[in-house]
């Protein structure tokens, strides 16, 4: 089983942030927690460890991962937003969304969608999340620990170790944070889209 690091939910140890950022360094994959239940985390250029993530979840060319930002300047860098986008990443952010944008040129070609050429933003408001990427100095690539064939709807953060612990470099425990996946808007075209219901509320539905 993987290390198992206790990390404060509202006040996040610097020393443990830093032990966590160096397992992303060495190209490790993390489970985390987000404000919307927890996830996967891996540097940028960390093919090897998204593999790992995409075998876990069993997915297929077709989804979109995550950039976990800091703010939304740093969005707007690897993402490209029209005023309308700007607006609604703007008006629902820090918060249980993602946001799926037309990715920009400095986006590893890995972690866009294969065809749409877009990935998912997000700013989420969970302390431990953000702390991460502070420390990491860039986004994060993510991915919602959602477990195929599991109902996971009643779990504890121990049965998401249990479940989870051999498949990870680290296990970052922050505590029961939801197991509710984050509201998924499309924002590619002029129109918002409804593309996931989850934990955020919908403005425009």
């Amino acid at each position: 089983m993987s290390q198992r690091l206790a990390i404060h939910p509202d006040n996040p140890q610097p020393r443990l942030i830093s032990q966590a950022v160096a397992v992303l360094d060495r190209g490790g994959l993390i489970a985390y927690p987000t404000d919307s239940g927890y996830a996967l985390g891996w540097r940028l250029n960390a093919l090897p460890a998204q593999e790992r993530a995409v075998r876990l979840r069993k997915l297929d060319s077709r989804h979109n991962f995550t950039l976990i930002c800091r703010h939304l300047s740093e969005v707007g860098a690897y993402a490209r937003m029209h005023d309308a986008a700007f607006r609604t990443v703007r008006s629902l952010t820090p918060g249980p969304y993602t946001f799926l944008l037309p990715a920009a040129a400095d986006v590893p070609r890995h972690l866009k969608q294969a065809k749409k050429r877009s990935v998912g933003v997000r700013i989420p408001d969970h302390r431990v999340a953000l702390a991460l990427v502070e420390a990491l100095g860039e986004p994060l690539s993510s991915s919602s620990l959602i477990l195929p064939d599991a109902d996971m709807a009643g779990w504890e953060v121990d049965d998401l170790y249990d479940h989870v612990g051999s498949a990870v470099d680290l296990f970052v425990d922050s505590g029961f944070c939801g197991n509710e996946p984050t509201t998924v808007i499309d924002l590619l075209d002029d129109t918002p889209r409804l593309v996931r219901q989850g934990k955020g509320e919908v403005p425009f539905a």
